[in-house]
């Protein structure tokens, strides 16, 4: 079974079923005609199978077409996070080798400049089309809506072929593209279906970007299932979340633990009462016993399913059954069906019930690898398992709990952020001398970023001229929150900066 198989077997199935809302309502057969009319535009560019499509677009239903059009023509999708900035866009294309980037009018700036000099890049589409930076721009919305060629035949394509490749930034800044083949996506997302019960009925309320894992993995569920994405992915207003949730009577809410910490702070999720909601999940960062307690009081009637996972593993790896939340508080569960995970010394041998050990993962959804980073792939990718650098211990009844991970991510929000991508654009500024960067536990976004920086001299700048120059090259959640300004930073003997340290200060 290939990817692009949810929306044909679903759009064939329930073709006038509503599938989509947001900025107006879409069937199952509106999805599946724009997205083979898509293909077929693609194919007569030039698109042939495996070449990399990039899709940078913050319109639900471009997106999705997008995807499954891209799919549909063999080649492999590529999301671009719509946070970003010109120099992260264009060091993507060219890892990737991207040779088509589909995109919205409003993020054409970043290609709008003599300095694009992708060798690969042939295709660049957007509304109204034109030309940008001596590229000729076809019409985005032309080719969605395109009278389908009736000689185009989707090509045929195996399961173990590249689907996707999804950026996660790794400890040291690189991007690593996370290569997610046909067969891992839909292990993945038919074992998620199937934990979750989802059936034709459910919708789903989506504040998750689609270009992370999570997101990805709540919209090719909801497709699988024949079910309702209702898009709305602004929390500025959460108040109006919740009232879309009554409106569409919406069954499923996924979200990090900051969405929910904000549903609790900032909105009247406590003077409303959701009938048709039948289950939370939450994932991307760990659950604290508080906020889940927080969560079911103001839900008291709503199964919450705890999740795990990994981008490398397309996303999902365990979840901790709701009725047990109480039970095994803090605890990430159990493997999703088809998955093996297991807490390992550094031998390789397991571990003691309360013993910490590195978790390690086997299954179909298991990655292909990184995108041309062989070294990095051998990192994880060892003895037939993926070793996911988080720190676990299992309990007597094979319950997992999480203990950290061994590299230094920050998880603010639903970012993951490499705190080195973010001192080396602080040791761009002349003023300053060294940097590091951490996390700081934040009550609604998790981890605050903050920047610990020594000064070549103690008045050549200030707090907002390192903000400033931050918000110039990074996208807007890499900026600090703060700037800590240091005589020195705290170093082992061998020179390296000792950020458990400088945690202790904040």
């Amino acid at each position: 079974m290939l990817v692009h198989d949810f929306l044909l077997e679903s759009g064939n199935r329930w073709p006038d079923a509503e599938a989509l809302v947001a900025g107006g309502r879409f069937t199952y057969a509106d999805l599946l005609n724009a997205s083979s009319s898509l293909a077929a535009s693609l194919a007569e560019s030039g698109v042939k199978p495996g070449d990399r499509i990039a899709v940078l677009t913050d319109v639900p239903f471009d997106y999705i077409v997008s995807y499954f059009g891209t799919l549909l023509a063999g080649g492999v999708f590529v999301g671009l996070n719509t946070q970003t900035s010109e120099r992260t866009v264009l060091k993507l294309l060219s890892d990737s080798g991207s040779s088509a980037v589909l995109t919205n009018r409003k993020f054409l700036k970043f290609f709008n400049t003599s300095r694009i000099t992708i060798d690969s890049l042939n295709l660049l589409a957007s509304p109204g089309g034109g030309v940008v930076s001596g590229i000729a721009c076809r019409d985005l919305n032309e080719m969605l809506h395109a009278k389908t060629d009736s000689s185009f035949v989707p090509p045929i394509i195996e399961s173990s072929a590249l689907a996707q490749i999804i950026y996660t930034s790794g400890t040291t800044g690189t991007p690593k593209g996370v290569m997610l083949s046909h067969q891992n996506l839909v292990a993945n997302t038919l074992s998620t279906v199937k934990y979750l019960g989802l059936t034709e009925n459910d919708s789903v309320m989506v504040v998750l970007p689609f270009f992370y894992s999570y997101g990805n993995s709540v919209l090719l569920t909801h497709i699988a299932a024949g079910g309702k994405l209702v898009v709305n992915q602004s929390l500025m207003y959460p108040n109006l979340i919740l009232d879309q949730i009554i409106k569409e009577r919406v069954t499923g809410f996924s979200g990090v633990p900051s969405t929910f910490s904000l549903l609790l702070n900032k909105s009247a999720i406590h003077d409303n009462s959701f009938p048709h909601l039948r289950y939370l999940t939450q994932a991307g960062g760990a659950m604290s016993i508080q906020l889940a307690d927080r969560l079911s009081g103001a839900l008291p009637d709503v199964p919450i399913f705890v999740m795990y996972g990994q981008t490398e593993a397309a996303p999902r790896l365990s979840y901790l059954e709701p009725e047990e939340l109480r039970r095994k508080p803090g605890s990430i569960g159990k493997a999703i069906p088809g998955v093996t995970l297991e807490v390992l010394d550094q031998s390789g041998g397991p571990v003691q019930p309360g013993e910490i050990g590195e978790l390690t993962a086997r299954g179909e959804n298991v990655m292909l690898g990184y995108w041309g980073q062989p070294e990095a792939t051998a990192e994880v990718l060892r003895d037939g398992r993926l070793w996911t650098g988080d720190l676990a211990t299992i309990d007597a009844e094979g319950y997992l709990y999480l203990h950290g991970r061994k590299s230094e991510m920050i998880k603010s929000g639903a970012h993951r952020i490499a705190p080195r991508e973010i001192e080396d654009v602080l040791l761009e500024h002349e003023a300053v001398l060294e940097s590091a960067v951490i996390g700081v536990d934040d009550d609604i976004l998790g981890e605050s970023i903050v920047a610990c920086v020594v000064l070549k001299q103690s008045d050549a700048c200030s707090e907002k001229d390192l903000i400033n120059h931050c918000h110039r090259i990074l996208p807007a959640f890499k900026v600090p929150h703060r700037i800590k300004f240091c005589i020195e930073l705290p170093k082992t003997e061998s020179g390296k900066v000792k950020k458990t340290e400088l945690k202790s200060y904040n």
